[in-house]
């Protein structure tokens, strides 16, 4: 019989845990319900590739358990990518292996560093493990190296850093990636996060996988979330060295890539011709759309450069990233404004389609005009 005057303790979660503001997710729908055009969340406006929708059936029955080590997707991943398949490790989206790789090189005692307006994940990743996140100055939204290092003490085990970055959508070219690294102690994890690595050209390679084939302290993160179009399926790899390869797959989930997932982005693999029309589809139109929201300067809006698939658009004038934000739901489109992030100032906008682009530029402009 419980004591009345001693009533029972509840379990009490650790502190750093209560410490951790959950993810908010991009929006789909206005505050009464009604679904809008979503581009809140950077996912593909021309959805996924037909390869990975027709491989969807083929997958393996629901009733069996997937694949645990991801084995043909690894070695596709490997023949794509000219990478060691032992060295991939595949992950529930990206987002599991970035907590992963903080989890398994951190812990509380220890720091966990990331560039302020970076991805909200990276603090999460850091508090979840008891660690301490410490937060690097912006240079005008974007990286800086020079800050970054400024914050690395003997208690920093790992550094996140997105490039492209999220929410800005900013770029550090190889030479700052590979002065960053070069910095760093050898117990130091570089983690490098290229989510939206497929809409950089080519030409403009960060130079990240090669650090993290050559160095022993080097992660580098992928999605099939993005260019892929495969946000749906929660599926993300990284790749590195053996032992940090070793380690992260010591603690993943058992069967964290589900038949369908498997099979979906091994089709969506081979279909590289959709993702070439993804990467030429988001350039063009953001291209486009940054140069109407250019023209809006005398107002004060600046779109800032982005090598993402998206652009964040800053509100210096009359016209606040709020009333903008209400003003595009009424025009059907939901954005991403981000006060969470400490950007009360900022819209981050998705690359969608073409019309829809014009549209919300257009309703920018009136918007713009109006407030004065």
């Amino acid at each position: 019989m419980a004591d009345s005057t001693n009533p029972p303790k509840a379990p009490k979660a650790k502190e750093w845990i209560r410490a951790i503001h959950a993810y908010v997710p991009g929006k789909s729908v206005d505050r009464n319900g009604h679904a809008l055009i979503k581009l809140s969340a950077n996912e593909n406006p021309l959805g996924t590739s037909p390869k990975a929708l027709a491989a969807r059936s083929g997958a393996a029955a629901a009733s069996l358990y997937p694949d645990p080590a991801s084995a043909a997707l690894r070695e596709a991943i490997g023949r794509h990518r000219a990478i060691d398949p032992a060295r991939i490790v595949m992950g529930t989206g990206s987002d599991e292996v970035l907590n992963l790789a903080a989890q398994a090189y951190a812990g509380p005692g220890d720091e966990v560093i990331y560039v302020r307006y970076g991805f909200t994940v990276y603090d999460i990743a850091a508090r979840r493990c008891g660690a301490t996140p410490v937060v690097a100055p912006d240079n005008d939204y974007g990286s800086d190296v020079d800050a970054l290092l400024a914050l690395v003490t003997d208690k920093t085990r790992v550094i996140f850093l997105a490039n492209p970055n999220n929410p800005t959508g900013s770029y550090l070219p190889q030479g700052e990636v590979a002065r960053l690294h070069a910095a760093l102690a050898s117990d130091v994890l570089l983690v490098i996060d290229q989510a939206y690595g497929e809409y950089v050209a080519p030409q403009d390679d960060d130079g990240a996988m090669t650090l993290a084939q050559r160095h022993e302290n080097v992660l580098v993160t992928r999605t099939f979330s993005k260019i892929y179009g495969l946000a749906g399926e929660r599926i993300g790899w990284g790749t590195g060295a053996p032992e940090i390869i070793d380690t992260l797959n010591r603690i993943r989930g058992p069967f964290n890539v589900s038949n369908t997932g498997q099979a979906m982005a091994l089709a969506a693999l081979d279909d590289q011709s959709f993702v070439e029309e993804s990467s030429n589809h988001n350039r063009a139109e953001r291209t486009r759309f940054a140069g109407k929201i250019e023209a809006l300067g005398n107002h004060g809006l600046r779109p800032l450069p982005s090598e993402a698939n998206f652009v964040l658009i800053l509100f210096e004038g009359a016209l606040t990233a709020e009333t903008a934000y209400e003003g595009l739901m009424e025009h059907g489109y939901i954005t991403r404004w981000l006060p969470g992030q400490g950007l009360p100032q900022g819209l981050r906008i998705t690359i969608g389609k073409r019309e829809d682009m014009d549209a919300i530029a257009a309703a920018l402009a009136v918007m713009a005009e109006s407030a004065g």
